[in-house]
């Protein structure tokens, strides 16, 4: 049977891409991708001005729709245009789904995680308008949910009450460009002009990811500025996001404000190298929904010490070591630990390989198709 699938890329052409982003286009390009795909219709709706992949774009089974609404653009400008034209299922990347809706359009919504259940900042005004009700709106009100990970599914189920029945848990998947990067390498050539570009030391520990309070970053620089060998270098990656100031100042707090680096938002096509350049990628969160960056420090060969919160020990599994986020010393011991044994390092590198194995972008497009067309 053909069916009009529906689905708010609203995310997924940004320019700047974070977690919920990533998922959005990654899946998609892996739905649109399968060959079970072909038989049934896409319609993806974006916001105004969205540029949209060419490969995707020119698809005969995709139809794009750019729905211009400056403001509410779910709860108005989706919400008319699924009363306008229905399709068959609406699916929505995270979280936020339309509440005017025809009863007889199945909607699909993706649930990433439920950090604001432990985190005070969370119920603060937008993050609580945005995050808190409209995620337990969707776990009410959606006729299937998927989660990307059974942690979230459990929370799902004990924090919000949700249907365990419908609850889909569906893996992440690492991006085509690390696959291409495990494969064939890193360009020496791409590495020089990276580092130069992003002024990286040539000793130095990793972290990525959007700088907030969850992601443990003040206790990640103490442990680091306690390390016994002041040769290393700290090289923090990603977008300032909210509730940063403390974290901006815990380097000359800690008395290694020339040693710690904020390099901002890396480019996507430049991710790849300022991992492989790497010794170690330390990731302490408070808590996760899934992980994804710790999986692409493990296809880039980089030994991974993370938290043991949230999704992350079922992500992880053998692969890392895991550590209590809140336990400063013990995060010191687990890095001087890693910094120190090559054969620590070389094992946990080989785990990472064997690990990444569970975890694939087309398995995920073929488990969500699943979901999407069943009746």
């Amino acid at each position: 049977m053909v069916m009009l699938i529906g689905i708010d890329a609203s995310r997924a052409f940004v320019k700047e891409k974070t977690g919920t982003e990533n998922y959005s286009i990654e899946l998609i390009r892996a739905l649109l991708d399968l060959k079970e795909s072909q038989k049934h219709k896409f319609r993806l709706y974006v916001k105004g001005g969205a540029k949209v992949d060419e490969e995707i774009e020119d698809k005969a089974n995709v139809e794009v729709v750019e729905i211009n609404w400056p403001r509410l653009w779910t709860q108005a400008g989706l919400a008319l245009e699924c009363l306008r034209r229905l399709p068959k299922v609406l699916f929505v990347p995270a979280h936020t789904m339309p509440v005017i809706r025809r009863k007889k359009m199945k909607v699909v919504v993706t649930i990433h995680g439920l950090e604001y259940e432990y985190l005070p900042e969370y119920y603060k005004f937008p993050q609580s308008l945005y995050l808190n009700k409209s995620t337990e709106y969707a776990v009410k009100q959606a006729d299937q949910l998927i989660s990307v990970s059974k942690w979230t599914k459990k929370e799902l189920v004990e924090k919000l009450g949700a249907d365990k029945k419908k609850i889909k848990v569906i893996y992440e998947g690492i991006g085509k460009r690390f696959l291409r990067a495990k494969e064939y390498g890193v360009n020496k050539k791409v590495m020089r002009q990276v580092k130069y570009k992003y002024s990286l030391p040539d000793k130095y520990i990793l972290f990525v990811g959007t700088i907030q309070p969850r992601k443990n970053l003040v206790r990640l620089i103490k442990a680091f500025s306690l390390l016994t060998d002041k040769s290393w270098q700290l090289v923090i990656a990603g977008k300032w996001g909210w509730m940063y100031e403390e974290i901006k100042k815990a380097p000359e707090k800690y008395g290694v404000g020339k040693r710690v680096k904020f390099i901002g938002r890396v480019a996507e096509a430049d991710l790849t190298a300022v991992y492989k350049a790497a010794s170690l990628f330390c990731w302490p969160s408070l808590m996760e929904g899934f992980g994804l960056p710790v999986l692409e420090a493990m296809i880039m060969g980089i030994p991974v010490i993370s938290s043991n919160k949230g999704a992350l020990p079922e992500v992880i599994r053998e692969a890392g070591l895991q550590i209590e986020p809140e336990d400063v010393e013990g995060l010191v011991k687990a890095m001087e630990l890693v910094l120190e044994s090559k054969e620590l390092r070389e094992g946990l590198v080989e785990k990472g390989y064997k690990n990444i194995k569970r975890f694939s972008w087309k398995k995920a497009g073929q488990q969500t198709l699943k979901v999407l067309v069943k009746e």
